[in-house]
């Protein structure tokens, strides 16, 4: 399999991402594929798979906002914050009314720091701290700074919620950012403890699950020989930096690590692709990504690449 892009897969409850990208190895007969980022086992939704030569790509994506749905779960804390883990505390009789849950979502919209899970694959001395978990160890964890930048109920809310009960949630997100973290910070803000029930990434950046594919899909797709369909080309996932054009002769050079001027170019860049350390996309004549570029403005005025597609 020869095909280079990025796939959106709808990734199915109880698998790891790490299992999902070695089924799409088996589907696609391809060994290079790789995720641009983590899902949890029992979370569901957009997992982007990079193929091929894409794989290179990654670091080069925009995928800093996500948007989820979350289901919030009152009145019961577990040591993984979702319901799959072991119940730590529970409070039967509480109530949470409409107001002190607005006030609550309002608290945790905006730039805050969050400590992350001790469930989680966030690396302590190279081991991850899920590890350090299971073995019934927990250890002070450095705290990240995150942005909430939408958290509002799916519906309207009900007039009280009791225990084990609670609204769906729309949480729009930075990259970093756990929900189940959320879900159980709002619980402790509220005084009566709360865990994440299901999950559902909804969108990653640009890439949406409305245009995601299940498993069984991918499938159908590749025996259809119908795969490009659906492969998002580079020049297409990379769409957030600005281009420049290039012909045979300089497409050649830039393939071969060699320097653009401007002068270079027949067709003038935009003001956008002459920023100073900024990112560029690299185009040749057929539309295809040739590399990712770097502007430098002094002495002289050059793009030097800093990622070639061979």
């Amino acid at each position: 399999m020869t095909n280079s892009g990025f796939l959106v897969i709808n990734k199915p409850p109880g698998y790891t991402s790490h299992q999902v990208v070695a089924m799409a190895r088996r589907i696609l007969a391809e060994r290079r594929i790789g995720h641009t980022g983590t899902l949890d086992p029992m979370a569901t939704g957009v997992l982007v798979l990079a193929v091929g030569k894409a794989t290179r790509l990654i670091s080069f994506l925009d995928e800093e906002r996500k948007l989820y749905r979350a289901q919030l779960v009152l009145g019961l804390t577990t040591d993984t914050q979702d319901l799959t883990g072991r119940e730590i505390a529970t409070q039967p009789g509480m109530a949470v009314s409409r107001e002190r849950l607005l006030a609550a979502l309002a608290f945790f919209t905006g730039a805050q720091v969050q400590t992350p899970p001790m469930y989680s694959a966030v690396k302590i001395n190279g081991e991850p701290l899920y590890k350090l978990a299971r073995a019934g160890k927990e250890i002070n964890r450095a705290t990240r700074k995150i942005t909430i930048y939408r958290l509002e109920p799916t519906e309207p809310l009900l007039p009280v919620y009791g225990f084990k009960e609670g609204p769906l949630l729309l949480v729009k997100c930075s990259r970093g950012t756990y929900i189940r973290t959320l879900c159980h910070d709002l619980g402790a803000y509220l005084g009566v403890g709360a865990c994440m029930g299901e999950l559902v990434r909804l969108a990653s950046g640009p890439f949406r699950l409305t245009e995601a594919l299940t498993l069984d899909e991918l499938m159908q797709a590749v025996n259809a020989g119908k795969l490009d369909e659906y492969l998002i080309p580079p020049v297409a996932a990379l769409a957030h930096l600005p281009m420049v054009l290039l012909n045979e002769a300089n497409a050649g050079r830039v393939q071969n690590g060699g320097r653009l001027l401007p002068q270079d170019l027949t067709e003038g860049p935009s003001p956008e692709a002459c920023r100073d350390r900024e990112l560029v996309r690299a185009v040749d004549v057929d539309g295809s990504l040739v590399a990712v570029l770097k502007y430098h403005q002094n002495p002289t005025p050059f793009w030097q690449p800093v990622r070639v597609l061979t």
